[in-house]
């Protein structure tokens, strides 16, 4: 992969984060109401609302509260909680490996269950086998994921008590063990999305002539599949999870919630609901870059992959 493609992708994030700012700066500013006011209840004085105004920079021109928000983000500082008093950024720290693991370990999950069953489903087209898995991956993209998510915890937490309802642990074994429901929740839907997208792309690549070629030096059908075939065929897969690594993060929001994980997503869902403004403000700064940078390596892979993305 050459230097200057990979400069050209770092150089292009530059106008997306500036577009963040602006965005996530806005995002307060121009609801509805009052934020002080919102922060602060019905009850509050006016007095007490334009001590709280001074404090948050809010009686400043739009302008110079931009500056402001611009050099504190450059220098890391999110602001304070207004319900908690502790730094935002210090409240991410501590959420964000566990999302952060979540979504990998979901991603792994919805990997391993997409790849054998498109496979097999491109290998025996056209048959009950096919329909079968397309079927089942068609109606769980149809559900909710807090929908899956009930179900999942109502019979393998609850009922059957294979599994925790909820919690984090503390050692990397409890990790897996208590995250694996929620994982297989955010992984089964990310699978119903991957299944039927490389499994059209095994039935492209099998008709290809290198693949003919291949079968004709008497390849057996496995060594075809894995070194021609599903190589190829992953590369359309591979851009196709990154460009999903956003709404997965916005289902470890609702997951979290169903399964009490002290994510940020849980952190997201609490501030919303308790009028935390900074934190809701922190929070989708980092979404955005996170999604930003998964993008990146996104098409960073795609290019090793396939070298003729580079020249595009």
């Amino acid at each position: 992969m050459r230097a200057t493609y990979v400069l050209k992708r770092l150089l292009q994030i530059v106008p997306t984060f500036i577009a963040v700012l602006i965005l996530v700066f806005l995002l307060v500013r121009l609801l509805p109401g009052d934020p002080a006011s919102a922060i602060l209840g019905d009850r509050a004085t006016p007095e007490i609302i334009a001590r709280t105004k001074r404090e948050l920079g809010l009686d400043q021109p739009l302008p110079v509260q931009f500056g402001i928000f611009v050099g504190q983000v450059l220098r890391g500082d999110l602001g304070e909680s207004t319900s908690l008093k502790v730094p935002v950024l210090r409240l991410i720290a501590e959420r964000l490996p566990v999302t952060l693991f979540l979504a990998v370990y979901a991603s792994i999950i919805g990997v391993l269950l997409a790849v054998p069953l498109a496979i097999l489903a491109a290998v025996r087209r056209n048959t009950w086998v096919d329909s079968l898995i397309r079927g089942v991956f068609q109606v769980a993209l149809s559900l909710p994921v807090f929908y899956i998510a009930l179900q999942l915890l109502t019979l393998l937490g609850a009922k059957l008590a294979w599994f925790p309802i909820g919690g984090y642990g503390d050692t990397f074994g409890d990790h897996l063990y208590h995250l694996f429901l929620p994982a297989l929740t955010l992984g089964f839907n990310l699978a119903a999305i991957l299944v039927r997208t490389l499994r059209n792309s095994i039935l492209e690549v099998l008709t290809a002539e290198y693949v003919e070629f291949a079968r004709s030096k008497g390849l057996r059908s496995r060594v075809v599949m894995v070194r021609h075939v599903l190589r190829n065929a992953l590369i359309s897969t591979v851009t196709l999870l990154g460009l999903n690594i956003g709404a997965l993060i916005g289902g470890a929001v609702i997951t979290e919630s169903v399964f009490a994980i002290p994510g940020v997503g849980r952190l997201m869902i609490d501030a919303i609901f308790g009028r935390d403004y900074p934190v809701i403000q922190g929070l989708t700064l980092v979404f955005a870059v996170l999604v930003s940078l998964v993008f990146l390596l996104t098409d960073l892979v795609h290019a090793r992959l396939d070298p003729r993305v580079e020249h595009v």
